[in-house]
């Protein structure tokens, strides 16, 4: 009998087996039903006000303006500015540029232009430490102009209201040691409020069946780690500041089935005896 060919997804779900993965490299193997093992469409939407609108056009990649609202956020929020921009310093590292980092920090002070523009051209140094892929042209290329550092303090502050409403939050840059797996051992999450695991997604569409297992997987791996704060998690939720909306799901709602597939089959737990 001939050996059936394999799609270059189901060779890339093989060799996560073998080597681990990010969930966001696990979820590009995984083949979703129809709508997803948790339909977006599940999630109770709310729209928040705000006083200020968006400016129509961004001078720099929209996945720059996401991670400068992310970070500045968490540093709005209390944490050190030397943590919230962890990964990105970490990336600067690898890429042997610690010290135009240490400057780039030091410039970081709150929601003016420069602490912007810092914070814009800091975090290119992400993909260095994601990626391992590092343009050396990238820091100084990134110059956000004045619309789109409005853009970066308007959402910042639209988060700010957002945590006034759910929050406070708990704890930012969630890690999950003793949940990890063989399979998927790299992953970070965004924040918690005492009830509920968020992720922070910077974009111009609602969220996806790809965003709603990526936080299916973080409380799943949450709930197998070492830490004992995700067995207070009643809410998957997710914010998104440029639509300046809430979506929210209940826990208990998400059927028995879609949570062991995903423990025993994507995460890959070993089972229980």
């Amino acid at each position: 009998m001939p050996i059936p060919k394999l799609d270059e997804r189901d060779q890339l779900a093989i060799l996560q087996t073998i080597t681990g993965c990010s969930v966001t490299q696990r979820i590009k193997t995984v083949k979703q039903p129809r709508g997803g093992f948790l339909n977006p469409n599940l999630f109770e939407e709310t729209v928040l006000d705000s006083p200020d609108d968006l400016a129509p056009v961004e001078n720099i990649h929209a996945s720059l303006v996401g991670l400068a609202v992310d970070y500045l956020t968490r540093f709005m929020t209390g944490s050190p500015v030397d943590e919230a921009f962890e990964i990105s310093f970490k990336g600067a590292k690898l890429a042997k540029r610690t010290d135009t980092a240490h400057q780039l920090l030091s410039r970081i002070k709150g929601l003016d232009d420069d602490s912007i523009i810092a914070a814009a051209k800091l975090v290119t140094y992400d993909a260095c430490y994601r990626n391992g892929y590092f343009d050396s042209n990238a820091v100084n290329s990134v110059n956000p102009d004045t619309d789109t550092c409005s853009n970066i303090r308007i959402m910042v502050n639209r988060a700010l209201h957002f945590f006034d409403l759910y929050g406070p939050k708990t704890q930012d840059t969630m890690t999950f040691e003793g949940g990890y797996t063989h399979t998927v051992n790299a992953v970070d999450g965004d924040f918690m409020t005492a009830d509920t695991l968020w992720d922070f997604k910077v974009s111009k569409k609602k969220p996806t069946k790809d965003h709603t297992l990526q936080l299916i997987m973080y409380w799943r791996m949450g709930l197998h780690s070492i830490h004992p704060e995700y067995k207070n998690v009643r809410y998957l939720g997710i914010f998104n500041p440029r639509l300046n909306t809430v979506y929210r799901y209940e826990v208990n709602r998400l059927p028995e089935e879609t949570i062991e597939f995903v423990d025993y089959d994507i995460i890959v737990y070993p089972p229980e005896i």
